[in-house]
């Protein structure tokens, strides 16, 4: 037989010959059932790439990377600065007059987290110290009063 008499085809719609197709097994059972019937089963994580970067599944891979690394990241916690210009605003004689409890129950908050937030022991809270700053008219980030008169 020569050449001419072969015929080659080329594409995808080309029928297999006798290798067998690789598949995605899908699910548990599919994959205890090739494991029975003896095939070769190969594993691989496949991450997404390209475009992908910009969307919001790409934050899981970044925080599974942070997770990995061996490096202890300190918890941020609120600066003892801020706590001390809540307690003064808060003990100081006028409309802003309150205890610890006064203040969580406007800001619907445990007081257990305004202690902790004038103590500067607390986790940073940005939502809670919004809230603070708000009902006491102080800057969230300074502690200065935003109101003229004080």
């Amino acid at each position: 037989m020569d050449d001419w008499d072969t015929v080659t085809k080329i594409g995808s719609k080309t029928g297999g010959g006798a290798s067998s197709r690789e598949t995605v097994v899908r699910g548990k059972g599919a994959l205890n059932q090739a494991q029975r019937s003896g095939a070769i089963i190969g594993t691989e994580k496949k991450y997404a790439t390209g475009n992908s970067v910009n969307k919001a599944g790409s934050e899981g891979q970044r925080l599974t990377k942070v997770d990995r690394s061996d490096d202890i990241i300190p918890v941020q916690k609120t600066g003892t600065e801020i706590g001390a210009a809540i307690r003064a605003r808060r003990s100081k004689e006028g409309q802003y007059k309150m205890t610890q409890a006064e203040l969580a129950k406007k800001v619907n908050a445990p007081a257990n987290d305004i202690k902790l937030l004038e103590s500067g022991e607390g986790i940073k809270n940005q939502g809670l110290l919004n809230r603070v700053a708000r009902t006491l008219k102080i800057s969230p980030k300074t502690g200065k009063p935003l109101d003229e008169d004080n």
